[in-house]
């Protein structure tokens, strides 16, 4: 009888990077029928590797920059997924890293692809079989594309590195234990104020009462739900409203609507144009509570806090008086704009509620949560992350119905403090432009269907921001825009992307030159809000748009304009 044959000696065990660890992703449906995830890397990958994998040397992160590094650095990349069904562990996800190009990020840099199982069986990429080549310059991007059946998974993404590099191997973290008494205590200290309840409270009992409800979000890509898997069911945003429903509510919220309005990439001075249209559907919609979160976007707002308190006084200022509450985020280098917008909240006596102060005490010593678990990248919340801020939200709310009903309201019509000279703006576009203006053009009669596009209330499927815009094609010469509209101030919103056909644009109003858009300086799509008019009273201005010379024939999106007319 042949006895059993003796295996391999098993393969020398490299060191390794995380890149991924044990993450949540969820497909989303795409218009052309795909269901896709996407991690981003561009600028990130980093500090990506940083969060995870802790104390890596400075020579080892340098290689990451680039691909030539990571040619020289990394053996091969080890992909592997499990399903979060059991049934759906005999299911395939297709991966792939793609990087940019030198030349046209998009166009000339490689794909690398890999079939992956989603029993968790780990897939081995050897970097020298990838394709990688001279033309290739970062790692842009890791796609995820799941079958028709297979919705979700944890992934765990790792680079083996060559001989003669060395990172220090990394202690999996205990699950987060969401009911112990270091977690409440942890989750207690993001009441940084509770301010005036007198709005909240009537909120929670007409919720109480069986009465319409209707509790809005609005922010960045965090509100949205990025880091979130799947986006619509696991984002902070729609936790916190499920637990007030559960809360305050007896039939399990049928009475309360939720309006989720965040859009990735974007800060208060885009949402600021964004409210009546997103938040309150042109006045079908009237918030009772309105749910502010911009302290890791507003980096980008040119005002520097008048924006946001401009969107602070629009929504305490609409008709129907909705609770305000301002909600900050924070980055995994434990940062947000805390310092900016905390006195705007004061001022008014918000109630305001940080994740700052909640879990970055703990990161060093007393860890409930680590950065790993918290953090799916280095900007955004995992759904770990994103339950923390759901429940110090509903903390908020418990902690408001408790307390006692003050007498009076806060005062939303005295002197800012920062500026609200964008209080009263509105969206204009193609849909409007002939109720506030007139506008004629020659060559921004392009469709534009490559937008950016966004989650919104309760929808898995994603739908397009500024749909209603001008955009001129690639190839027409001598394109001009002009718009005539009597106002007082005036937000070109335009379209960045990653697209090198797309060019420079000279934005002129009464003829002087307010701007040079460059659709190409953030490098991805998205909605850029940038002002060309502030003033004091309101007049009669023209605003022209034409091509940056040498950048005649290429491509430029109008998608609309914020205007304050009065």
């Amino acid at each position: 009888m042949k006895g059993p044959t003796a295996p391999k000696d098993p393969t020398k065990k490299r060191s390794s990077l995380y890149i991924m660890l044990d993450r949540n992703i969820a497909g989303i449906p795409g218009s052309d029928g795909s269901c896709r995830d996407s991690n981003f890397m561009e600028g990130r990958l980093i500090e990506q590797v940083k969060g995870i994998c802790g104390d890596v040397t400075e020579d080892i992160l340098k290689l990451l920059e680039h691909t030539d590094g990571i040619l020289q650095l990394v053996h091969s990349i080890g992909v592997s997924i499990t399903a979060m069904n059991e049934d759906e562990k005999d299911e395939n996800v297709e991966f792939t890293m793609q990087c940019y190009g030198k030349v046209d990020k998009y166009a000339t840099g490689t794909n690398v692809k890999a079939t992956c199982p989603c029993n968790g069986e780990e897939v081995m990429i050897p970097i020298c079989e990838s394709g990688i080549n001279d033309k290739d310059d970062i790692i842009g991007a890791f796609h995820y594309d799941f079958p028709g059946k297979c919705r979700s998974a944890i992934v765990t993404l790792k680079f083996y590195l060559n001989d003669g590099y060395h990172v220090p191997e990394i202690e999996v973290d205990p699950p987060v234990d969401f009911t112990s008494g270091p977690y409440k205590k942890m989750i207690e200290r993001s009441l940084l104020r509770l301010g005036n309840t007198r709005r909240l409270k009537k909120a929670i009992q007409k919720a109480k009462n069986g009465d319409k409800v209707v509790i809005a979000y609005i922010g960045g890509s965090i509100t949205q739900g990025a880091g979130a898997k799947p986006i619509d069911k696991k984002s902070y945003a729609y936790i916190s409203y499920r637990a007030f429903c559960d809360a305050f509510t007896e039939d399990g919220g049928a009475n309360v609507q939720f309006v989720k309005a965040g859009v990735g990439g974007t800060p208060s001075e885009l949402g600021v144009i964004r409210y009546e249209k997103e938040v309150t559907d042109y006045g079908t919609i009237e918030p009772d509570i309105v749910i502010i979160e911009f302290a890791v976007n507003d980096e980008g707002d040119e005002t520097k806090g008048v924006c946001f308190e401009s969107l602070v006084r629009k929504a305490a200022n609409s008709p129907n008086a909705p609770a305000v509450i301002l909600n900050f985020a924070v980055f995994m280098n434990e940062q947000n704009l805390e310092d900016r917008l905390v006195p705007i909240g004061e001022h008014y006596d918000l109630p305001m509620v940080s994740v700052k102060a909640a879990v970055v005490p703990q990161f060093g010593q007393d860890t409930v949560i680590t950065k790993r678990q918290y953090f799916y990248d280095i900007y955004h919340p995992s759904n770990d992350g994103h339950q923390v801020m759901a429940d110090c939200l509903s903390y908020l709310f418990q902690q408001a119905d408790k307390s006692d009903m003050p007498e009076k309201d806060s005062d939303f019509v005295k002197e800012p403090l920062k500026g609200n000279e964008f209080e009263n703006i509105i969206l204009v576009d193609a849909a409007n432009i002939d109720s506030y203006g007139e506008v004629a053009h020659s060559g921004f009669d392009y469709e534009d269907t490559e937008l950016q596009y966004v989650e919104r209330d309760e929808n898995f499927f994603s739908t397009p921001e500024f749909e209603h815009g001008w955009a001129k094609a690639h190839g027409t010469k001598d394109a001009v825009f002009s718009m005539k509209i009597k106002c007082k101030n005036i937000i070109l919103v335009s379209k960045d992307s990653g697209d090198p056909n797309f060019g420079k644009a000279d934005v002129y109003v009464d003829g002087k030159l307010a701007l040079t858009a460059n659709p190409l300086a953030n490098g991805w799509n998205h909605c850029n809000p940038q002002i060309i008019l502030n003033e004091n009273i309101s007049g009669d201005h023209e605003v022209k748009l034409v091509m940056h010379p040498g950048d005649e024939e290429k491509k430029f999106t109008i998608l609309g304009f914020g205007v304050t007319l009065e």
